[in-house]
């Protein structure tokens, strides 16, 4: 549902990114967040089905690499089942201000993945 990539200088990676792609960039200073459009959208969304947005973050910690974004109804459950199989829980679940919550794991693999849960759930 979602991408991130993160960067060492976010103004940089915008720059680079917007022009070799077109991509438009809204910053969340208070978050330390830069979400990225890469296709037209609507409210909740890409209009185009299969299309996905993302954002941008600062390369720390965990996040070294590009990430992609789970949609699930539970992460709990989602976690519970991703430990089961293997994989571990690197952040448990966390609030994204009142839109949904994430939580990061490892798989099997060693990559990085993240959920996301909708508010609500």
């Amino acid at each position: 549902m979602h991408f991130e990539v993160p960067a060492e200088d976010i103004t940089r990676a915008r720059a680079f990114y917007g022009e070799a792609f077109g991509w438009k960039f809204d910053e969340y200073p208070q978050m330390d967040y830069t979400l990225v459009t890469t296709t037209p959208s609507g409210d909740k969304g890409p209009i185009e089905p299969g299309a996905i947005n993302g954002g941008m973050v600062s390369r720390e910690g965990p996040f070294a690499g590009p990430l992609i974004t789970i949609r699930v109804d539970s992460i709990a459950s989602s976690l519970e089942t991703i430990g089961r199989l293997g994989g571990s829980t690197v952040v448990e679940r966390q609030a994204v201000g009142d839109m949904g919550f994430t939580a990061y794991f490892r798989d099997t693999e060693g990559n990085l993945t993240c959920l996301w849960e909708d508010a609500g759930h």
